[in-house]
């Protein structure tokens, strides 16, 4: 008797990153999502494979590839960050699209609602208000005589706008927002020779997947500049003084549910979007020396990881 095959679900991946993380299981991302693909039974090169499409830090090559992908009729997409969201979004109503994790997905339109998406795209997302105020407060607690804050943005990413007006709600904090816009590496140096014109006392560097893939040099040159510099975690790994944000690796894996939900039939639309719940504080203590800043006890005793 013949036995019956396994069927193989063709997941596309949209990526605003590098062809070099072209192999998911070689780097933490990519490993946080086949872990939680492999909690529901699916597994590449058995039930699934993969059909990768990356932009290289390049956003005006999204919409060209968000439409390849489509057209290569998967049985859902995968992706991260709203530009390629937009695009995809932008490329088709009819193909699944999983949003691994996305800024404020009602506010940039991705969605109708969390608890009723609609449409085609469902998935994970966090919001700017909470999430900026936060920062804020974190950077007044390591530097408490802080006034201007320099927050370093990618005009070109859709969440720009939004996460802007979350922030200017932070008026009681006392601060003065000065905006400072980096569209690709060779922008970075020229932004923090303008920092130090205008007499910044830190930078808070916006959720992007090009400042994110530039982490190491953001932080470098804001060391050079002497400034206390905040993002998300990934940029206290790579060498900025504070990171704090959602816990992307529990957003990474939980895009198996979304997936295996849409595979045994349900409708993006009818599946709410999740809000990220857990976040992680994370204190690097070799930058802190090198700026001869000095966290306070109570800083410390919260972070969820301190790197020495």
């Amino acid at each position: 008797m013949a036995q019956r095959r396994e069927k193989v679900y063709r997941l596309g991946y949209l990526s605003v990153g590098s062809h070099d993380n072209s192999d998911p299981s070689s780097n933490p991302t990519g490993q946080a999502i086949l872990g939680g693909l492999r909690e529901y039974g699916y597994e590449e090169k058995k039930n699934i494979e993969f059909i990768f499409r990356w932009a290289d830090g390049h956003y005006d090559r999204l919409p060209s590839l968000a439409a390849e992908l489509v057209a290569l009729q998967p049985d859902l997409i995968m992706t991260a960050g709203t530009p390629a969201i937009l695009a995809l979004k932008n490329a088709t109503r009819t193909v699944p699209i999983v949003m691994v994790v996305s800024g404020d997905a009602v506010a940039t339109g991705l969605v109708s609602s969390l608890a009723k998406p609609g449409g085609n795209i469902t998935g994970s997302t966090f919001f700017g208000v909470d999430l900026m105020v936060k920062r804020l407060e974190l950077l007044k607690d390591v530097i408490p005589h802080l006034r201007r804050v320099g927050v370093l943005v990618n005009p070109d990413n859709q969440i720009t706008k939004p996460t802007m007006r979350a922030m200017e709600q932070a008026k009681s904090l006392n601060v003065e927002l000065q905006w400072f816009n980096a569209r690709g590496a060779d922008d970075l140096q020229d932004v923090f020779s303008e920092t130090r014109k205008r007499r910044v006392d830190a930078v808070i560097v916006l959720e992007d997947g090009m400042l994110l893939a530039n982490a190491g040099s953001i932080a470098d040159l804001a060391i050079h500049s002497r400034l206390p510099a905040l993002g998300s975690t990934e940029f206290a790994a790579g060498g900025c003084l504070v990171g704090y944000g959602a816990r992307l690796a529990d957003l990474y894996r939980r895009a198996g549910y979304f997936v295996d939900r849409i595979l045994k039939g349900a409708s993006p639309a009818a599946i709410p979007v999740e809000r990220a719940s857990s976040f992680d504080l994370v204190l690097n203590l070799r930058t802190a020396r090198a700026l001869g800043v000095k966290f306070p006890q109570a800083l410390l005793q919260r972070a969820d990881r301190v790197i020495e």
